[in-house]
């Protein structure tokens, strides 16, 4: 009779505390071995669907290179950012190559064919506006800023 009271009360025990989603269920150490076959066991819980927490910070969401692309403008400079991953520029500044986006979305890397020309950063002050920046990721010391151009969207 105290073997099936202590198999009802583990039962029991277990069943309450696969009821509460909130803590993570331990598996029971046996009591004790039972002699008798055990009652089949009580099918498992169906799991609950979570919904998944939004972005808490821009940081949180990966920079959209698609999104991104466009063309840019500015008094002597034309830069063109393909969906792609790549670019050309035209005016002051000539050349074709690959653009990459870098620290988590706040500057891209203009990465030209001709290896003998050296990278190019741009700081994306928003959506709409690249600003230029020195080698060493530095602002510019002439300032340089392309906006977007929306006659080609």
């Amino acid at each position: 009779m105290n073997r099936k009271l202590l198999l009802l009360a583990v039962a029991s025990t277990l069943a309450i505390v696969a009821c509460k989603p909130e803590a993570p269920v331990e598996p029971a150490a046996p009591a004790a071995p039972v002699e008798q076959a055990a009652a089949p066991a009580e099918p498992a819980p169906a799991p609950i669907a979570v919904e998944s927490a939004p972005a808490n910070s821009p940081a949180d969401v990966p920079f959209d290179v698609k999104g991104f692309a466009g063309t840019f403008s500015g008094a002597d400079t034309r830069l063109t950012l393909n969906a792609d991953g790549t670019y050309a520029q035209s005016g002051a500044a000539v050349g074709e190559g690959t653009w990459t986006a870098e620290e988590d979305g706040k500057r891209i890397r203009l990465d030209p064919n001709s290896k003998s020309e050296e990278d190019r950063l741009y700081a994306i002050a928003s959506n709409d506006q690249l600003d230029a920046l020195a080698a060493d990721g530095q602002p510019a010391t002439t300032s340089s800023s392309l906006k977007r151009d929306t006659t080609m969207r």
